[in-house]
């Protein structure tokens, strides 16, 4: 049985989604990231990088959400590519432009808008800036295409769905009508019982709730250092 290391932030949600459309049994283990629970010994054997989500299954451990779910698509052969090489490669840069674009834009731009202390204008500008223009290409992706590879539902759609529920904490109240075509894609995956199963999961462990700054410092330790 697949071990699940999660919270209920975006990254370790599209896991979520992930294991329960693919029908996976997996044994849950909450991290508390605003309890410093990530920090721990034992779970920095798992993910040496301090962050949710990781899965152990039998002997593959793996770290990062976007690795979780290549992995399981390949383990499965269920929502992956299709067999060609040009359909492994434009899952591929999805995958990646959702990795190392939709995910981290759109989660500096909740710190600097949300956490950060002052000033912080410019930092705000730019993680605005760049997440909206992430989610605007996006956007124009799913305008002319049922999911973001086409027709078809993949992992890439299960990784964008961790972030698309949080537009509003993203970019604010007007953040989601910007993007029409990922409120279309929203709508339509969290309707899913997969997705509905996922959701779920808040009522499964009480995490902690407020952001004091003991949590903060849990969160983002490099409030409390200076750097050389």
């Amino acid at each position: 049985m697949i071990q699940f290391y999660y919270n209920l932030a975006p990254n370790p949600m599209k896991v979520a989604l992930c294991l329960e459309e693919m029908g996976l049994p997996y044994e849950l283990h909450p991290v508390d990231g605003r309890k410093g629970e990530q920090h721990a010994p034992a779970y920095l054997a798992i993910n040496p990088n301090a962050k949710v989500p990781s899965i152990i299954d039998g002997e593959a451990t793996v770290f990062d959400s976007n690795a979780i779910l290549l992995y399981l698509a390949e383990k499965t052969g269920l929502y992956g590519a299709g067999p060609s090489l040009a359909a492994r490669g434009e899952m591929l840069s999805w995958m990646m432009f959702v990795a190392s674009g939709i995910g981290p834009y759109s989660g500096q731009s909740v710190h600097f808008r949300n956490v950060a202390p002052e000033p912080k204008d410019y930092a705000v500008n730019r993680y605005t800036f760049e997440a909206q223009r992430h989610w605007g290409i996006l956007d124009a992706r799913l305008a002319s295409r049922r999911y973001v590879l086409g027709e078809t539902y993949t992992v890439v759609d299960m990784a964008v769905w961790g972030w698309s529920r949080l537009l509003n904490v993203v970019l604010g109240a007007e953040g989601p009508a910007m993007f029409p075509n990922v409120q279309r894609h929203l709508a339509e995956i969290s309707a899913r019982p997969a997705a509905e199963r996922a959701l779920a999961l808040k009522d499964r462990h009480a995490f902690k709730a407020d952001m004091d700054e003991a949590a903060k410092l849990a969160m983002f330790p490099h409030l409390g250092k200076k750097v050389a």
